[in-house]
């Protein structure tokens, strides 16, 4: 995976899927013919032996930590969101951030909701002493990302919320000591579609993005994804966001000649995060290593 890897406690993988009878990178290199382009083959690992993380993965893990704040963007767009600092600052250096999306359980305006679990492991002692870096994680009064019902061609478009968010990174960057070549967007479900659709909104602004059960982009938006690190995480048992949408937009990134993007496909998992995102040291070391160009 871009020279890291999956180490060996992630469970067993295999290389490439099967569809319609035909290997997935057999049924890209038959497609170069037809397209008439030259595309790259897409990364992806089909991940087997993982359950869903547990419910009381991050339950010792205090939301006080996360300290409290308010923006309000330039079209009046109110958020409230939590941050983290890095827990061991030093003088006259700059530090990653990443935006930290959430689902749809968490939109409100209690400033609390938005901390599911994947936002507290950032906080985990362990974890946050890693990955000395600014935690963003903003509260949608409204969605963030909308999609329709499974379909085809279901895909997802931004909102107003997450232009607002956009803009709240700018002013955190402007007004912290943030590393600019280091900007990251993650997130799961809802959060996880929005992560897709950050990029895309500003072209300039993220190393790398890690969605999560998300819902991808329309085809059309694939061209600003080429030159981006992009690594995918998805069950195939999922039937709330399927993974279809997210299968989709990977290979057209590819087909344009993508090749940083990267697929993990769980194998029967539902739409939940894998076991293995917590500590999770293999995906956000991964995160850490980009920079951009």
């Amino acid at each position: 995976m871009s020279g890291h890897d999956v180490p060996p406690d992630v469970g067993p993988s295999k290389t490439c899927r099967m569809r319609n009878g035909v290997a997935a990178p057999l049924a890209l290199l038959l497609g170069i013919a037809a397209s008439g382009c030259v595309r790259q083959e897409l990364r992806h690992r089909i991940v087997e032996g993982h359950s869903p993380i547990a419910r009381d993965a991050v339950a010792s893990v205090e939301t006080a930590r996360f300290s409290a704040a308010s923006f309000r963007a330039s079209d009046g767009t109110a958020l409230s969101y939590r941050f983290l600092a890095p827990s061991h600052p030093e003088k006259g250096k700059r530090y990653p951030l990443v935006l930290q999306l959430h689902g749809s359980g968490g939109i409100g305006t209690d400033n609390m909701a938005q901390l599911d679990r994947l936002a507290r492991t950032w906080a985990m002692p362990d974890v946050r002493d890693r990955y000395q870096a600014y935690v963003l994680v903003p509260q949608f009064p409204t969605r963030s990302a909308n999609y329709g019902p499974a379909a085809a061609d279901q895909h997802s478009e931004p909102s107003a919320a997450l232009h607002a968010a956009l803009e709240l990174v700018e002013k955190y960057a402007l007004d912290e000591p943030v590393d600019r070549s280091r900007i990251y967007a993650t997130g799961f479900s809802m959060g996880g579609s929005a992560a897709w659709l950050s990029p895309m909104l500003e072209p300039d602004l993220f190393a790398a993005i890690v969605p999560i059960s998300g819902i991808a982009p329309d085809n059309a938006r694939a061209s600003a994804f080429v030159h981006l690190p992009v690594l995918v995480i998805h069950g195939n048992a999922d039937t709330e966001n399927p993974i279809a949408s997210d299968i989709r937009f990977s290979h057209e990134i590819a087909r344009l000649g993508g090749a940083s993007i990267e697929f993990r496909e769980y194998e029967g998992l539902d739409h939940q995060m894998p076991d293995d995102i917590l500590p999770g040291y293999w995906w956000r070391d991964w995160l850490f290593s980009q920079r951009r160009r």
